[in-house]
C-alpha cells in the first residue's frame, strides 16, 4: 500500500494537466481525484479518493465532504472502512447512506468527512491518496459494474466527477446523481467542527476479515502461537472474524469463536491482542455478548469468555493485570454460571484479588472497568460489581486482550462457542460514567467515526 500511495503523490506533478483538460466547470474550487484498484466483480470495493484545494483560499478539511456513489447489490447491508491515509484513519470518517430516490447506479453513497485534526489545505495542496473500503456485510462479491462512481479505466488518480465534493455544505465538484437531493445532506454551513478527543481509542470493527490490512494497522494482532490459557497451542486466526449482527449497534461485530470435537487436534480457540500498550489509568469499556450455549453441539464445556487488560511482559517487576472471565458453565472447581473479576499484582498464580459474580450474563451487556485515584472499579451495564486497590492498583500500561478459550477437555464430540463484542471504548486518566460513555459511542457511530486513537501509547 504504501508503494501505491507513492505513486500516487508522483502522479501530483502531473495533475495539472489532467485537470485543464477535464470537461466539469474550470472555475471549481475543488477537485476530487479518484483511483481504484479492483475489478468490476470483487469481495471489497477499494476506492481512493484525494481532494485537491484548487481555489485561492485555504480549505479547512473538516469542512469538506465527499460521496461515493453505488448500487445496492440484493439489499446486502454495507459498511466501510478506512485503509491508508497520510491523514491517519482517525481522522477520517465514514457513513454508508441510502438515497431518497434511488438512480439504478446510485441507491447508496459512501460519505467521506474529516476531523478538526485533519488539517487545512492550502491553495493548490493535495490530501494526498485516501485508501478506503466498502464491503457487504454478507461477504458475498459486490458487483461494480453498474455503480455509479466506479471506473475501471481509472486504475491512476484521475478526476472523477461522479464522485462529488462539498464545501460547508455547497457543492463544488462532481454531479450528482438525478434530480433528487441525496437522502442526508452533508453539513451545513458553520457547523462545528468534529474532533477526535485526545487521549481517547475506540474501534467498532469495522474490518473485512482477518486479514484486512486495517486490523494491523489499527493496533490488533491475532494471536496464533502457542501456550496458555486454555488447550495449548491452538490459537488460530481462522477463530476470528466480523461478521453482521442486526442487534448490533452498527451491524457489525468482532466474534471469537471456539470449536472442539473434544481432542487437542480438533480444537481452535480465539485472541485478538491489542499491539500497543494502549491502558494505564483511566476508563476502558467494551460491549460484549456473553453466551450460556454453544452455538451448535452438546453443552458443558468449561469455557471462559473474557476481557482482560494485562502487561505485556509476564516477568515484568510492574506487572498489571485486569480481567473480567465469565464462564457459563463454572470452572476450577466452582459451579457457573459465574463471572469472575480479577485485579492481579504479579503474573504468579494466587497473587490477586478476586470476586465472583454467581449469575447468568447470556447476551449484550457493556462492561466497564475504571482504574482511577488508586482504586480499580468493575462495572456491568453501569452497576459496579467489585472494587480493588493498593497492590493490585495498575503500575504499567497494558495491551487489550479479547478472547475465549477451554480450561479443559471433558468429552467428545463436535461443538461450537461464539464470543461477540460490539465496540471497545478507552479515556486515559479520568472516570466516565456509564451515560458518559454511551453518549460518546452513540455519537461516534453517528458521526462515521470507526476508529480513534489518539491515546499517548500508540
Amino acid at each position: 500500500m504504501v508503494v501505491v500511495l507513492g505513486a500516487g503523490l508522483a502522479l501530483y506533478g502531473g495533475w495539472r494537466t489532467t485537470f485543464a483538460d477535464r470537461s466539469a466547470d474550470e472555475s471549481s474550487l475543488l477537485t476530487v481525484r479518484y483511483r481504484t484498484e479492483t475489478p468490476a466483480t470483487a469481495p471489497v470495493a477499494k476506492p481512493w479518493l484525494e481532494v485537491i484545494n484548487t481555489s485561492s483560499q485555504p480549505v479547512a478539511l473538516h469542512k469538506v465532504t465527499l460521496r461515493y456513489y453505488f448500487s445496492d447489490d440484493a439489499s446486502a447491508g454495507y459498511a466501510a472502512n478506512c485503509l491508508q491515509t497520510t491523514l491517519q484513519c482517525s481522522n477520517v470518517t465514514q457513513v454508508v447512506g441510502a438515497m431518497p430516490d434511488p438512480a439504478p447506479t446510485a441507491t447508496h453513497y459512501l460519505q467521506v468527512g474529516f476531523t478538526s485534526a485533519a488539517g487545512t489545505l492550502a491553495p493548490g495542496q493535495t490530501s494526498e491518496g485516501i485508501g478506503l473500503q466498502l464491503y457487504r456485510l454478507d461477504r458475498e462479491d459486490l458487483d461494480q459494474a453498474d455503480d455509479r462512481s466506479f471506473d475501471p479505466k481509472l486504475t491512476r488518480y484521475a478526476p472523477s466527477t461522479r464522485v462529488t465534493g462539498y464545501v460547508d455544505g455547497v457543492l463544488l465538484w462532481g454531479e450528482e446523481p438525478g434530480a433528487a437531493p441525496p437522502a442526508a445532506s452533508p453539513q451545513p454551513a458553520n457547523a462545528p467542527a468534529l474532533t477526535a478527543p485526545a487521549g481517547t481509542l475506540f474501534d467498532n470493527f469495522h474490518y473485512t476479515d482477518v486479514a484486512d490490512p486495517a486490523v494491523t494497522a489499527n493496533g490488533w494482532q491475532v494471536r496464533t502461537d502457542g501456550g496458555g490459557p486454555g488447550i495449548a497451542s491452538t490459537w488460530s486466526a481462522d477463530a476470528i472474524s466480523f461478521p453482521a449482527n442486526r442487534k448490533a449497534q452498527g451491524g457489525q461485530v468482532l466474534q471469537l469463536q471456539v470449536s472442539t470435537d473434544g481432542t487437542r487436534d480438533g480444537t481452535r480457540q480465539a485472541e485478538l491482542i491489542g499491539i500497543d500498550n494502549t491502558f494505564f489509568t483511566g476508563t476502558i469499556a467494551a460491549r460484549i455478548h456473553f453466551t450460556d450455549k454453544p452455538a451448535d453441539g452438546r453443552n458443558g464445556d468449561h469455557i471462559i469468555e473474557s476481557f482482560c487488560m494485562i502487561s505485556p511482559q509476564p516477568t515484568s517487576e510492574r506487572y498489571t493485570e485486569l480481567d473480567f472471565e465469565y464462564q457459563p458453565n463454572g470452572g476450577w472447581g466452582a459451579p457457573g454460571p459465574k463471572l469472575d473479576t480479577t485485579s492481579w499484582r504479579s503474573a504468579t498464580p494466587g497473587d490477586r484479588t478476586t470476586r465472583a459474580l454467581n449469575r447468568s450474563l447470556a447476551g449484550w451487556h457493556t462492561l466497564m472497568i475504571t482504574a482511577v485515584d488508586g482504586k480499580v472499579t468493575y462495572s456491568i451495564d453501569g452497576r459496579p460489581v467489585f472494587s480493588s486497590s493498593g497492590r493490585t492498583f495498575p503500575r504499567e500500561p497494558m495491551r487489550i486482550h479479547l478472547n475465549t478459550w477451554l480450561i479443559d477437555l471433558p468429552f467428545a464430540g463436535e461443538r461450537t462457542w461464539n464470543m461477540q463484542v460490539n465496540w471497545i471504548y478507552a479515556v486515559d486518566g479520568k472516570a466516565v460514567s456509564m451515560a458518559q460513555v454511551k453518549r460518546t459511542v452513540d455519537g461516534f457511530y453517528k458521526n462515521g467515526i470507526n476508529y480513534i486513537n489518539t491515546t499517548s501509547r500508540q
